[in-house]
């Protein structure tokens, strides 16, 4: 009895709640090639074509006749999470084991694509429609990695379905309102570290107990669902002149319940075999809003500038969910799980300012700049190794070509750089069960910092019929 709660403490410490996830991790601002080269200043209130939509559906007034826009921007991120992995345990002696754990390109290179269509009905009403993706996450490391059990696999991935209406009511002010249809897809995998190879062989650690442990790369907790919802969209544009205008938006939260499978050697019956079962993971992608102006300081030249605003306040942890399931067991209490903590995320609203503009070289090409601060919405107490998000500086600039009456071809490039240190400490400690003359089985503690940058490169086509 006491080499089992023995093992089952000992497996308890090792990966337990330290797995992790973030779906929709970082918000995507990609979704058109023409705003990426102003760094999204002025969004709200600016509408080169049927892309304008996707962040005010009020600017489908500015839209004359149909008109048809599609592109990509290829997403580079270069995101390192250097840093060290302790693990002190009574069961090991009174000095922590210390390992090296950190993680280099965690991160995958990603395509954002966009398609967005427009008519115009009459002088009054236009109708739109937006395809596109505003949350997605995808990060990995290698399966023995030595802070594989914090997360070593996260993917969410969001396609956004919005038809849109615009009612213009005078020559000023302009309405407009949509349905957010948002597929959420994801899958989290946390997995055995090599390390653990070296742990088995510890003369402290029982022969019996270490052939029981799992080998290093086994996936301990994986989780993945998908689930269709939805939410709604307003906006409005006001011109108080001929060259000031401004715009305001704002996106409804949608509640997503992934729904899927859970499995991984840390999930098995009373007999404590490993099974695979039904589970799923509430996910609240947060509410947006956006104020922007634009103003045309001369026939060529004009500046616009945007505020924006996500809740990410609403996403305070992550809670996996087995409905009607008696079983999994808890290996630490020999309990059933009923629903068990991924996370404890607790965000905070997070703000971005952006500032562009726009020079008219001739009636064919214009030229596109941009900066912006986009705030973190993760404090230094919560970020995580699968969350290394800091505050970043954009730098944008881009180019719009006219080919023909109808035709026009944007472009844009971006380079992001993270602000300022972002450190990243995790902790977990492991309560003893009873019967053991010590408070916990174990701590294990990661320690690190968040560095990395990000190119975007993107290219949208419009044509008008």
């Amino acid at each position: 009895m006491k080499l089992r709660i023995l093992n089952a403490a000992i497996m308890t410490a090792l990966f337990t709640s330290t797995t992790q996830v973030h779906a929709a991790g970082f918000q995507l601002a990609e979704y058109s090639s023409t705003g990426l080269g102003r760094a999204f200043a002025g969004e709200a209130t600016i509408a080169d074509n049927a892309s304008a939509q996707a962040k005010n559906p009020a600017l489908l007034i500015e839209l004359k006749g149909r008109q048809v826009s599609a592109g990509a921007i290829y997403v580079m991120p270069n995101v390192d999470v250097p840093g060290d992995v302790s693990i002190l345990s009574p069961l090991l002696g009174s000095a922590p084991l210390m390992m090296p754990a950190s993680a280099t390109d965690v991160a995958d290179n990603a395509v954002v694509p966009n398609f967005y269509y427009s008519n115009q009905l009459n002088e009054h009403w236009t109708w739109g429609m937006a395809v596109n993706s505003n949350y997605g996450l995808a990060t990995e490391v290698d399966a023995t990695h030595a802070a594989a059990l914090f997360g070593q696999h996260t993917s969410v991935k969001t396609v956004e379905f919005n038809p849109n209406i615009a009612f213009k009511v005078d020559d000023k002010l302009s309405l407009g309102a949509g349905v957010r249809v948002v597929y959420g897809d994801g899958e989290l995998n946390a997995s055995m570290p090599g390390w653990i190879e070296g742990l088995k062989a510890n003369p402290n650690i029982p022969e019996s107990i270490a052939q029981r442990l799992p080998a290093a790369g086994t996936s301990l907790k994986s989780l993945e669902g998908d689930d269709v919802a939805f939410g709604w969209q307003l906006g409005a544009n006001y011109k108080l002149s001929a060259n000031h205008r401004f715009g305001l938006a704002y996106h409804s939260g949608v509640e997503l319940e992934l729904k899927g499978t859970a499995s991984g050697a840390l999930y098995r019956n009373a007999q404590g075999k490993n099974i695979k079962f039904d589970g799923q993971l509430p996910l609240e992608l947060p509410a947006f809003a956006e104020f922007s102006t634009h103003h045309q300081l001369s026939n060529n030249f004009a500046i616009h500038t945007s505020i924006n605003w996500t809740q990410w306040s609403e996403f305070k942890e992550l809670r996996a969910q087995f409905p009607g399931i008696e079983k999994p067991i808890d290996p630490s209490t020999d309990l059933p799980i009923a629903n068990q903590v991924l996370k404890v995320e607790n965000f905070e609203d997070n703000w971005r300012y952006a500032i562009g503009a726009t020079y008219q070289v001739n009636p064919s090409l214009a030229m596109r700049a941009g900066m912006a601060l986009d705030q973190t919405a993760v404090s230094d107490e919560y970020r995580t190794t699968t969350i290394p998000d800091s505050d970043r500086l954009w730098f944008s600039v881009g180019a719009g070509y006219q080919v023909s009456k109808n035709l026009n071809v944007d472009f844009g490039i971006t380079y992001i750089k993270s602000r300022g240190e972002a450190p990243i400490i995790e902790k977990q400690a492991i309560k003893a069960p009873p019967g053991l003359p010590f408070e916990n089985i174990a701590e294990i503690d990661f320690e690190g910092e968040a560095q990395g940058d990000v190119w975007l490169v993107g290219s949208q086509i419009s044509y008008r019929f």
